[in-house]
């Protein structure tokens, strides 16, 4: 594509995100790498470009402008609800459909308690941004998934905490996810317990952290081992308490088949709350802020019937909390569009209070050569 026509998308989206009421916020290249690495999950942190700056602080080139737009956000402390939008290069290591270097443009949401309209606002957001670049809807696969649904659906399963967090750290990643759940079906007690005397392993069953924590604590001092140092003799306790009982959890046959009937819905997004509710997800929040979404979708104008629903969708980034998407447009690889909600992500950065958020991201040299294609396509 011509540089002319790279600028021509690029102008589009400048009107495009004034005409939604987004704030245009610059931010430095040069970003803190600690956010990413406690937030972003491994599938970016693997990928970012790390350095060291004054002190040895770490740095990184901006992989994503999620972290930076919010704290940005928090450094100014604009007042709320409030839309952010950007636009310019990011930086990933080993991208195999392109280049280390590119270019991303989006829309960040902050602070809208109205958690199924903002959801539904980004989505019909990014839909209309493509069409604002020339890209036909028509053209476009809209895939839709919902964490918070996942997370509510385990915890309805009566899982210990620990195989919950397991699950959920799996969810997007198809391959781990059938990992976990053929561990929960047949166990790996055996590894857990091979170096551990039988009356700690029978504590360690019974949830008895202060007879774990004085056993641990003598081997500490019996090591030489500075105390203070690490975990303390409680914190390792606590840990094996756990992991004991994740090693030892199992889900029967008809609760098992529960969970892998819920991860096994694909449907159409308007058939997706009976086929939720056939698969025994019960009346509650997360139906109602499915329900919620997906009415003001509608009144948006988007066609729910050309979006798909799939329980086991994810992106791989740990900040998500709730609904994510992606729109892509085949045969071409990799997604012109993705986005979901980070309800955590802002008071983790430093915000002093829980501030809700959603936002999307498009990546500018997919949409270029998918408007290229459309262009070629018509003459």
């Amino acid at each position: 594509m011509s540089a002319q026509d790279t600028g021509a998308v690029e102008a589009a989206l400048a009107a495009f995100f004034a005409a939604r009421g987004a704030n245009a916020v610059a931010t430095p290249i040069l970003q803190p790498a600690e956010p990413y690495l406690d937030t972003a999950g491994e599938a970016l942190r693997r990928r970012i470009f790390l350095t060291r700056g004054e002190g040895g602080r770490s740095l990184c080139l901006r992989p994503d402008f999620t972290i930076p737009v919010a704290l940005a956000h928090i450094e100014r402390g604009q007042a709320l609800p409030r839309r952010y939008s950007y636009s310019g290069l990011v930086f990933r290591q080993d991208r195999g459909d392109g280049p280390a270097e590119f270019r991303q443009a989006g829309i960040e949401d902050l602070g809208d308690p109205q958690t199924g309209e903002a959801d539904a606002r980004a989505i019909a957001d990014a839909l209309a941004a493509l069409e604002a670049c020339g890209i036909e809807r028509a053209s476009l696969e809209t895939v839709v998934g919902d964490q918070g649904l996942f997370e509510a659906f385990l915890a309805s399963l009566g899982l210990p905490a620990g195989w919950q967090r397991r699950l959920v750290r799996t969810f997007g990643n198809d391959g781990l996810l059938v990992q976990a759940l053929e561990s929960l079906s047949t166990g790996s007690s055996r590894d857990v317990f091979a170096n551990l005397a039988p009356d700690l392993v029978d504590a360690a069953r019974a949830g008895d952290v202060d007879t774990l924590a004085d056993e641990i604590s003598e081997w500490m001092e019996e090591g030489g081992l500075p105390p203070h140092r690490s975990r303390t003799a409680r914190e390792v306790a606590e840990r094996l308490v756990e992991k004991i009982a994740v090693a030892e959890a199992r889900l029967d046959g008809a609760l098992l088949e529960r969970l892998r009937r819920f991860l096994a819905i694909d449907c159409p997004l308007d058939r997706a709350e009976a086929e939720l509710t056939a698969a025994g997800v019960a009346p509650g929040a997360s139906l109602a802020l499915l329900e919620a979404r997906n009415k003001a979708l509608t009144t948006a104008g988007v066609d729910l019937s050309t979006i798909r629903y799939r329980a086991a969708f994810g992106r791989p980034l740990d900040y998500y909390t709730g609904m994510v998407f992606e729109i892509s447009a085949p045969p071409l690889a990799g997604p012109l569009a993705g986005g979901g909600r980070y309800d955590r992500l802002v008071s983790f950065l430093g915000a002093r209070e829980t501030i809700p958020a959603v936002g999307f991201s498009l990546w500018l040299d997919r949409i270029e050569t998918a408007t290229a294609t459309a262009t070629g396509a018509a003459k």
